[in-house]
């Protein structure tokens, strides 16, 4: 007896555990906040599968209740034997012709959705008005996230930038193994595949609800890709078009420019052990095979350091002294060599210093 009320206080703390925790989360990394056209198409389609199968479990369940309760074994009628109803054509054909209702209510709407969200022929266009449709080449690597803008020549790592309340295609590919793109809030995902074809596709980003998660939506790697994979994330900043437009214009012009002492003495450290990999501008001109780090034009803007952690310089001096200890399996790991802790601080200088303003 005190087994069995040890085992159900236990049952019982879990279960209140799971439910408290069920409603923690932003509406920036929630799937079940829509976000967007893509996000809302595939929530109903969620509440409309749900709401089938709480139908069936609901029906299943009263019947089931009402057997056992009318024709449980009664005293005195041990050898009674209920009516039979097998082969009964009116049963097989209700039990038959009602899961293919079911089946229908919830294929039309899927299916008209499937061929709507994988409709991507505006970015295909070989005439399409670049101004109205924006296309970006997603690069998909261990463990971090390229982000090309081929319209305008612009390439960026970690943070994603799009303007709201209008369709971004997106061309999703990986340089390494397979890894998927997904942003909760925004719509499902896709996976990012290492063989020649892209998979394509497109998301919308509304823009109250963009103001609602301080213009910051969460974005991770949905495909188990290595020991990091948890750590793999990206940010999005959703804005209005015209600030999206300005920020294109101050990303084609960007160039260094470093005044402050230490931070040039870092600039001569990352030119001579760092610039093989990584680039300091975002209009970068080499072959997608060269581009074997991110891209550091505007790591000053940046949301997070290394993807994960806030942007500060105690983070980015952590990133440099060790970054096995942070994201371990990275590609930085193998080729970087140690730093003193005065040019670690020459450094955290220089690339704080990278901001497109």
């Amino acid at each position: 007896m005190k087994k069995w009320l040890l085992n159900w206080r236990l049952f019982s703390l879990f279960s209140v555990m799971a439910l408290v925790l069920a409603g923690c989360g932003e509406p920036f990394i929630s799937a079940l906040q829509p976000a967007g056209e893509v996000a809302d198409m595939q929530y109903s389609l969620m509440l409309l599968s749900t709401a089938i199968m709480v139908l069936v479990i609901l029906v299943v369940t009263i019947i089931f209740v009402y057997v056992v309760i009318r024709f449980r074994q009664r005293k005195g009628e041990e050898n009674k034997i209920p009516k039979q109803v097998e082969g009964s054509h009116k049963l097989e054909i209700i039990w038959t012709v009602i899961p293919i209702i079911l089946l229908i209510i919830l294929a039309v709407p899927t299916v008209k959705a499937t061929f709507e969200l994988a409709d991507v022929k505006p970015m295909n266009k070989e005439n399409r008005d670049k101004e109205k449709t924006l296309v970006v080449n997603v690069r998909a690597n261990l463990y971090w996230w390229e982000f090309e803008y081929p319209d305008y020549g612009v390439i960026t790592s970690q943070d994603l930038v799009v303007p709201t309340d209008e369709r971004v295609y997106f061309n999703l590919k990986a340089s390494d193994v397979k890894h998927s793109f997904w942003i909760p809030a925004v719509g499902g995902k896709m996976d990012t595949n290492v063989e020649e074809s892209k998979n394509q596709f497109w998301l919308e980003f509304d823009q109250e609800d963009a103001e609602k998660a301080g213009g910051i939506f969460y974005g991770k790697c949905a495909e188990l890709c290595g020991p990091s994979h948890a750590l793999m994330d990206f940010k999005v900043k959703a804005v209005p078009r015209d600030e999206f437009n300005q920020w294109i214009e101050k990303m084609k012009n960007a160039k260094p420019v470093v005044t402050d002492p230490v931070a040039k003495e870092g600039e001569a450290i990352f030119n001579k052990s760092c610039i093989g990999c990584h680039a300091v501008t975002p209009v970068d001109n080499r072959p997608e095979q060269a581009r074997t780090a991110p891209n550091l034009g505007n790591f000053g803007d940046r949301e997070r350091i290394a993807g994960i952690l806030e942007h500060n310089e105690e983070n980015l001096k952590k990133w440099l002294k060790d970054p096995e200890s942070i994201k371990p399996g990275n590609t930085m790991t193998n080729t970087y060599g140690k730093l003193t802790d005065e040019q670690i601080d020459a450094l955290t200088k220089y690339l704080m210093s990278l901001k497109v303003e």
